[in-house]
């Protein structure tokens, strides 16, 4: 008996159908998860007593909020074991562990010690580290505009602390590590003293990367604030990480997401993103800091039942 093959074609249609649209189901998914989730981000670490009390909790959370890199800061009260067996649990994540350190009076030409034992230390720990076990970086946070030079002799206060990165950086490159900074946003207002370079130019221009400190709590303030040293780093092809705050902050509520909660602050993110993606200099999102963030985020869990 001849079957009628219409209705097996109509039915392989269908079937047809329903697979490209559980399929273009899936792409509509993943496209709203990929907004939901942007790229990695880089955060510091202050608090690195944590690495030996709390690891699993810091990593399982720089994991969540896909953290690329945690800035840590080098302790000498903390054991060679516990910074290894976090880099290592770090690195099973694709989690970059970059050392931290820094000062404001490492800008002054007197503080050199601090900053070859700082170098040293990371050298003597690479030389004993398992390659899954090594930093992948150094990032310093020097901020000598806090020091009452700033006011009283700038000018040889901005000359030490260029000779001073010029020393970092270059042993850094002995050691085969790339070097970052933090920066204020506001360095593109000040010339490098004899010279029409803007300070901020200048400092991004040594740096592989650059980190501002351009705190504000909504994106397109955040932005406004870091565009100068963004396309400062496009002409130097080099990478600019926009900062966020999420502590308290004493300079006022529009500096840091600390009032309006992590909510607030995953939707301005999606917007900065968004606003400075325009520019080939931008590597991503910089928030300060990793225990201020995990305590932003705990605020805004809903209470056990």
């Amino acid at each position: 008996m001849k079957i009628n093959a219409f209705p097996r074609r109509f039915a392989m249609l269908i079937a047809i159908f329903l697979v490209f649209a559980a399929f273009g189901n899936h792409v509509q998914t993943a496209q709203a998860d990929n907004n939901l989730a942007p790229g990695a981000k880089t955060t510091w670490l202050w608090h690195t007593q944590l690495i030996k009390t709390s690891p699993a909790e810091i990593l399982d959370f720089s994991e969540s909020q896909h953290i690329g890199i945690i800035y840590l800061q080098i302790s000498s009260k903390v054991d060679l074991d516990s910074y290894r067996t976090f880099i290592r649990q770090a690195r099973s994540k694709q989690i970059e562990v970059h050392a931290l350190n820094g000062a404001p009076d490492w800008a002054l030409s007197t503080s050199r010690p601090k900053l070859d034992s700082f170098m040293k230390w990371i050298v003597d720990y690479q030389k004993t580290a398992a390659p899954e076990e090594m930093l992948a970086g150094i990032h310093v946070d020097i901020e000598p505009y806090l020091l009452p030079e700033w006011k009283t002799d700038w000018s040889g206060l901005v000359t030490q602390w260029q000779e001073n990165i010029d020393a970092l950086v270059q042993q850094a490159e002995a050691a085969n590590l790339p070097i970052s900074a933090a920066l204020p946003f506001w360095l593109n207002n000040y010339k490098v003293p004899g010279s029409d370079q803007t300070l901020s130019s200048w400092m991004i221009s040594r740096f592989e990367s650059v980190t501002l400190m351009s705190y504000r709590d909504q994106a397109k303030a955040i932005y406004d604030t870091a565009k100068n040293e963004l396309l400062e780093g496009e002409r130097l092809n080099k990478k600019v990480y926009t900062g966020v705050e999420t502590k308290p902050s004493s300079e006022g509520n529009f500096i840091t997401f600390y009032e309006e909660g992590n909510a607030v602050l995953n939707e301005q993110l999606l917007q900065l993103e968004q606003l400075a993606s325009a520019h080939a200099s931008f590597e991503g999102i910089a928030v300060h800091d990793l225990v201020g963030w995990m305590d932003l985020v705990k605020r805004d869990e809903p209470p056990a039942k």
